[in-house]
């Protein structure tokens, strides 16, 4: 195994993230603290398409390649890369198909986690501590294998001045200046990660009558009639956020005073944005994945043994999520207030 650091004689790097929006969030700092160190570094990202915009406008990336999985092959990605000749190719994602782009890329020095099937594309092999430490450290550790210093841990999330005037546009509209405002996010990659609906209806109303806080619901692509059956379970009146881009989203989240939310994309946005966000947690693992960074906290039924199992489908119910009590987020909910 290789100890030399290839990125002192190297120009240009590729780093691989392909999905999804939170992994591709939590590892933005391998590509600021590379280029604290290294600020002669050409730095490009690769994503798959719908993730795009999570690093689309960040200071330290110089170009984002992006991948539709539907409509490209990985030959013509490979020869897309192969192109860009670049000197290092860093694999954070190492699935088969990151793996073999990788290794097919030309780069003289691929470095990557050996995983099981995967130690042919890399010439540095890095120690994966997926199931030990937050996802944020195990992309650091790339650069800790080098001895590369971490300045900062924090993740980034990139919007510009119109996406803001959007957002405060959209706030003005609504009355909700001056207004305590908290998010509601019931998203889930998953439906296993997805807290009841029911339940989030009557967190809110508990929320806005306690807190005299203004409700706002997001969603994304294909959860626009999850929000609205949220409202339409609700007695106190809450707003539905319009259709968005990743990057509006993240705009309309930095002007909420905190989120509610399962386990998703939102979630790590509105924490990498300093807006405290209380993430509801149960097939994953709030150690590993939980929303980054001190004003931040996360709650799950611990009277199970079943927790973080990973299952996408659950065979008893999904009692982690529907067992979970709205008293429970409430008192974690104002625990976070408290440390705030």
């Amino acid at each position: 195994m290789n100890h030399t650091n290839p990125f002192e004689s190297s120009l240009s790097v590729l780093v691989i993230k392909l999905r999804a929006i939170g992994d591709v969030l939590l590892s933005t700092p391998v590509v600021e603290n590379l280029k604290r160190q290294f600020p002669h570094l050409k730095i490009d990202f690769l994503c798959e398409q719908f993730a795009a915009d999570v690093v689309r406008g960040n200071p330290n990336i110089n170009d984002v390649i992006t991948f539709n999985k539907k409509k490209e092959s990985a030959l013509s990605l490979i020869q897309k890369i192969r192109e860009k000749k670049y000197d290092v190719v860093v694999d954070l994602f190492g699935n088969p198909r990151s793996a073999l782009v990788t290794k097919l890329s030309g780069a003289s020095c691929r470095i990557g986690f050996p995983f099981r099937g995967r130690r042919y594309a890399y010439t540095d092999y890095v120690t994966p501590r997926g199931g030990e430490v937050h996802n944020v450290d195990f992309n650091l550790d790339v650069l800790r294998h080098f001895h590369i210093p971490i300045v900062s841990s924090h993740p980034y999330f990139p919007y510009s001045e119109e996406e803001l005037t959007f957002a405060q546009q959209w706030t003005s509209e609504n009355e909700l200046n001056d207004s305590k405002i908290i998010g509601i996010n019931p998203s889930g990659g998953w439906y296993t990660k997805r807290w009841p609906k029911e339940k989030f209806a009557l967190l809110a109303d508990n929320l806005a009558v306690e807190l005299q806080a203004k409700i706002i619901l997001f969603w994304g692509p294909g959860e626009h009639e999850d929000v609205k059956k949220i409202q339409s379970l609700m007695k106190q009146s809450s707003i539905v956020i319009p259709s968005t881009t990743l990057k509006q989203m993240g705009a309309l989240l930095k002007q909420c005073s905190y989120l509610v939310s399962n386990d998703s994309g939102p979630m790590h946005i509105a924490a990498s944005l300093g807006v405290p966000a209380l993430g509801i947690f149960g097939p994953t693992n709030p150690f590993l994945q939980g929303p980054y960074g001190g004003k931040s906290a996360w709650i799950r039924n611990e009277s199970l043994d079943c927790l973080a199992c990973n299952l996408t489908k659950c065979p008893i119910g999904n009692v982690c999520m529907s067992d979970l009590s709205v008293e429970s987020v409430l008192t974690a909910f104002h625990n976070l207030i408290k440390s705030n």
